[in-house]
């Protein structure tokens, strides 16, 4: 059965219209793309950053606790208690902070609320009389 030009005009513009559409899903993709080279460039950029104010940070603390342990020794303190002080003084922020730690790890969710869920759409897409296999 030959085509009319209105079926043949409409296939054509149906095939335009596909090939159109996959070029603006492939430019897309791309402009994802390259939207995210740039923002890992500039988020790498940025933790190197992070990183070094951090360790600048921590040169700038040895530094402290030393210049305290000496002002202790000056108040009248021998050298030994004074940097005993500072020493422990430093643990003991340590111990609260890993005490701290531990507290907020203790308070997880385990996902609680997504596991209710998952099990109620379960239930929902499962038929009734239908046995479930149980998750190995």
């Amino acid at each position: 059965m030959p085509q009319t030009s209105e079926e043949e005009s409409l296939g054509a513009l149906v095939a335009q219209a596909s090939d159109h559409i996959s070029t603006l899903v492939r430019s897309e993709i791309e402009l994802a793309k390259a939207e995210l080279r740039f923002d890992a460039k500039r988020v790498g950029t940025a933790a190197g950053l992070f990183a070094a104010a951090a360790f600048m940070a921590h040169l700038c603390l040895i530094l402290a606790s030393f210049a305290i342990a000496y002002v202790l020794v000056e108040v009248g303190l021998p050298q030994w208690l004074a940097f005993t002080i500072v020493t422990v003084f430093y643990l003991l922020v340590a111990a609260l902070l890993v005490f701290l730690g531990t507290r907020r790890l203790k308070g997880l969710a385990a996902m609680k609320r997504t596991t209710r869920s998952l099990k109620g759409l379960k239930e929902i897409a499962t038929p009734e009389g239908e046995l479930v296999k149980p998750d190995a």
